[in-house]
């Protein structure tokens, strides 16, 4: 008996509206809390949040306003596949930084689950931008 190979190529599946909607629904919702996150920044109560924390780190203040343009930009660039890869990698990025400042800058370990989870959220976000065919 004689076996038949055949070659075979995968062809992506239409994905259904509701999925293409729920993945834009994730998207939005990240790229306007990251938007809002950065332009909290921008505040320059000397006693607000913000420029505490990082007077703490001790970089300067153009730190704050830096990670704010990072965390504005990334946000922004979520919106259309062509950026979508970068505005991603900068909010990992700040993500990052915010895991190590949480763990040696505040000695709060446990307050760097925070930024771990929404580095998860923006993997997921790209990871269903990229290869989710949206």
């Amino acid at each position: 008996m004689q076996s038949r190979h055949e070659l075979t190529f995968v062809v992506d599946e239409k994905r259904s509206a509701v999925n293409v909607f729920m993945t834009w629904v994730a998207r939005v919702a990240v790229a306007l809390a990251f938007v809002f996150i950065g332009a909290t920044k921008f505040n320059n109560d000397p006693n607000g949040m913000w420029f505490k924390l990082f007077e703490q780190i001790g970089f300067g203040q153009w730190f704050r306003y830096f990670t704010g343009a990072m965390q504005v930009t990334g946000g922004l660039l979520l919106f259309t596949r062509w950026t979508l890869t970068v505005g991603a990698a900068m909010l990992a990025c700040t993500m990052v930084g915010a895991m190590f400042v949480d763990i040696f800058v505040q000695h709060a370990v446990g307050y760097a689950l925070v930024p771990a989870v929404l580095l998860g959220i923006i993997a997921s976000v790209w990871f269903t931008g990229r290869f989710g065919g949206t």
